[in-house]
């Protein structure tokens, strides 16, 4: 059992910090270009149904189905899924601050994402190794930025706001961590979150 040296917790955003961003906007330009896709038809279909996968209540295939696969196409399902899945890309200098962290302090995530990207991103790029669990929008029903997804990650995690730090890519996740309670740092570079995380008192 590990003997964590700090009462300090840190929440991880994945997407945009510990790997690219999965499915955002440039992610899914580069898919629907790759694969001649009409843009604007594709927009409109992902707007009425992005949420409903990233809260746990469409499967990946469920959103492909109403967003891709709604007419034939050229291309079967195997080969979409795959261009997803070349979109994530980890931050090897992140990875390697956050395994040298998970000595010392307990982690977690705590992001927003679909279960099955999520469950590809976990299993692909070792984050059991260093995070002790996952709080992910998906699994919890809710998403950042509402104050509620903060709140229920520092309960599940058994923890007191005041000591966990929210690490996010994104200012308005950020900001609506702090106003739960929470320290918040967004991430801009790994010597940058360093710098930030040591001002916290976080041992780099």
């Amino acid at each position: 059992m590990t003997l964590y040296t700090s009462e300090q917790i840190l929440f991880w955003d994945i997407g945009g910090v510990l790997l690219t961003n999965g499915w955002d906007r440039d992610q899914r330009a580069k898919v629907v270009s790759r694969f001649g896709l009409d843009a604007t038809d594709f927009a409109e279909r992902h707007k009425l149904v992005i949420s409903e996968l990233e809260l746990g209540r469409l499967s990946l295939n469920e959103y492909l189905d109403q967003t891709v696969f709604f007419q034939p196409r050229d291309f079967d399902r195997d080969e979409f899924w795959t261009a997803i899945h070349e979109q994530s890309r980890p931050d090897p200098e992140v990875l390697a601050l956050a395994r040298r962290l998970s000595s010392k302090y307990r982690m977690y995530s705590l992001n927003n994402e679909g279960f099955d990207l999520n469950k590809y991103r976990i299993d692909t790029f070792g984050l059991r190794d260093f995070l002790l669990g996952f709080f992910t929008s998906c699994y919890l029903g809710v998403m950042k930025p509402n104050p509620a997804i903060y709140q229920l990650g520092v309960q599940l995690a058994h923890a007191d706001a005041a000591q966990s730090i929210m690490i996010d890519d994104r200012m308005q996740n950020v900001e609506a961590a702090r106003r739960t309670g929470m320290q918040a740092v967004q991430y801009v570079s790994a010597p940058q979150l360093q710098a930030d995380l040591a001002a916290l008192g976080v041992e780099v």
